[in-house]
């Protein structure tokens, strides 16, 4: 039986930072990451450039049902301190927008940065793991081989994208050693919608995009938004997409910088020879203009001179821009989801250092963990942060 230190099952972001952590603390550590490659996720990352954090990192931005938990591994390892290991190693990046930063040097570069860090680590890729044991120490088993150490670490993320391998092994894991859990859910993922509602809204627009603000049980997100063949997508729907549960509503405000219907009324007086598809192109691709006009109204007005239609259609057309009120029946589902909510709860874990309360030297990191971030780097960030705050003490 090989003994090491530390065991990390996982060669995620998470799993990589906490490994770095603890060789420079000079423990022998072993990683077992059961895909063929490390980091698979940080390499497709903001299209494999890798929104590695934000400027805006803020314990607001993420979702757990402790909302406090995750304040002291962001305050302790924050964006500015992932940062300056990137000027460190001369990689150069750049804010996009809404304070995301980007690789100039592209995923690879931040992965073959952290594995430079890797070389004292002992990195098994292909691992199979077959069980997980603890008697004075924690046992793994994986490939028939077993594996010894005082302290083990959970970083394998959550179930989004399996086809990359992904799986809820953090959570069988915890419900082993009876550690209380909380469902994975898919999160930042697109909208699905019933058949008659695609065809009424979204039918021959896949690809068309606008500026929106979208909300959804108290929260609220403005950025743009993307018609698609099953739905609907976008940062602001990804965003949203957290915040749902099946049967919810979701508001979506097309105009969010004006009183739509005062503004109709007011372009009523000044054009009215002109026909409404017109007026509303010039916020709208024309083809949505046209479906706007002709859908979300009692009958079709789009070709109609805004003269010919009553006031009181267009201040009804009005309101619905600033609040179109739609109901997914679904979403694209932990398929393509970016990450997920859920994880092991909280409540059994120390802020400090993540480690399971009763359940010394076991710890889990990372999406295994009930912390989910908004869409723009937040989710990298608490990579690093929680598997920095475990590698000071594995």
């Amino acid at each position: 039986m090989k003994q090491y230190d530390v065991i990390i099952i996982g060669a995620g972001a998470a799993g990589l930072m906490c490994a770095i952590e603890a060789s420079k603390r000079g423990r022998k550590v072993l990683v077992l990451e059961g895909s063929d490659k490390v980091g698979k996720k940080i390499l497709i990352s903001g299209g494999g450039r890798c929104n590695f954090t934000n400027l805006h990192i803020d314990p607001q931005s993420y979702l757990s049902h402790n909302s406090h938990f995750c304040k002291s591994a962001l305050a302790r390892y924050t964006q500015w301190d992932f940062i300056t290991l990137m000027d460190k190693h001369k990689l150069g990046w750049h804010e996009k927008t809404l304070g995301q930063l980007f690789c100039d040097d592209k995923a690879p570069a931040v992965l073959n940065m952290l594995l430079e860090q890797c070389k004292r680590v002992g990195i098994k890729l292909d691992s199979k793991i077959d069980s997980v044991d603890f008697k004075s120490q924690y046992v793994v088993v994986a490939d028939g081989q077993k594996y010894q150490s005082e302290s083990l670490v959970i970083a394998t993320g959550g179930p989004s994208i399996p086809k990359m391998g992904a799986t809820d092994f953090g959570l069988q894991v915890a419900r082993q050693f009876g550690i209380k859990t909380v469902s994975f859910r898919p999160a930042l993922v697109p909208f699905t919608f019933h058949q008659d509602d695609i065809d009424r809204y979204f039918k021959d627009l896949s690809g068309l995009s606008v500026d929106a603000l979208v909300s959804c049980n108290g929260q609220s997100f403005r950025e743009g938004i993307l018609i698609t063949h099953r739905g609907i997508s976008g940062p602001a729907i990804l965003q949203i997409s957290s915040y749902w549960y099946k049967g919810d509503e979701v508001s979506v405000d097309l105009l969010p910088d004006l009183d739509a219907s005062d503004w109709l009324l007011k372009m009523q007086v000044d054009h009215g020879k002109t026909e409404l598809k017109t007026i509303l192109s010039k916020f709208f691709p024309k083809r949505l203009a046209i479906r706007l006009a002709d859908t979300l109204t009692d009958r079709p007005l789009s070709s109609l001179p805004l003269g010919q239609i009553k006031p009181n259609d267009l201040k009804a057309l009005g309101a619905t821009l600033n609040n179109w009120v739609l109901r997914p029946s679904g979403t694209e589902g932990m398929r393509i989801a970016e990450v997920c909510t859920g994880g092991v709860n909280t409540d059994e874990l120390s802020s400090k250092n993540m480690e399971v309360k009763s359940q010394p030297g076991l710890y889990f990191i990372g999406e295994t963990v009930d912390v989910t971030g908004w869409l723009g780097g937040y989710n990298f960030q608490w990579a690093w942060s929680s598997g920095w705050a475990a590698g000071q003490v594995v």
